[in-house]
């Protein structure tokens, strides 16, 4: 399979398959059910405000297989930004099968690429251990901060 993996930038033509990935992704991972409108809204927002950043799309046989999020962070502490990688989610029938560390791959690629950028960071699901344990394969490493948010 890895032969047939190829990796992109998304666009406008995949909000569809970008929203139903996140609903998938808040589903499997959370247990919430998203509304369709307002995760479509979301996502096309992104496209429509580029400055606060990107999708990326892993396919497979020309297919969509898997995508994640890119925002940033400015750190004053390194004088650079920290891409998030956010929304990641690979479809069940491709995952274990190197799609999410060629989508990783090609993040960090372009990441290290970019002087402006001093680093990866994500969050995830403290039960999500799977994914836990495929973000230290790829050479991230768990931090000693915590998450605190206050939504509106």
């Amino acid at each position: 399979m890895a032969a047939d993996i190829s990796i992109r930038g998304a666009n406008t033509a995949d909000i569809e398959v970008l929203a139903e990935f996140n609903m998938a992704m808040a589903l499997e991972t959370e247990g919430k059910v998203l509304p369709a409108d307002v995760i479509r809204a979301g996502v096309g927002a992104l496209f429509e405000n580029p400055q606060l950043g990107f999708y990326s799309m892993a396919l497979v046989a020309d297919r969509p297989a898997a995508a994640l999020m890119i925002t940033t962070e400015w750190s004053d502490w390194r004088n650079g930004l920290f891409w998030w990688i956010q929304s990641v989610y690979v479809k069940p029938d491709y995952r274990r099968a190197g799609v999410f560390r060629r989508l990783y791959q090609s993040i960090r690629d372009q990441a290290i690429a970019r002087p402006d950028v001093c680093g990866l960071r994500l969050y995830v699901e403290r039960e999500n251990v799977a994914a836990q344990q495929t973000y230290l394969k790829m050479g991230m490493v768990e931090t000693a901060y915590r998450l605190f948010e206050e939504e509106f």
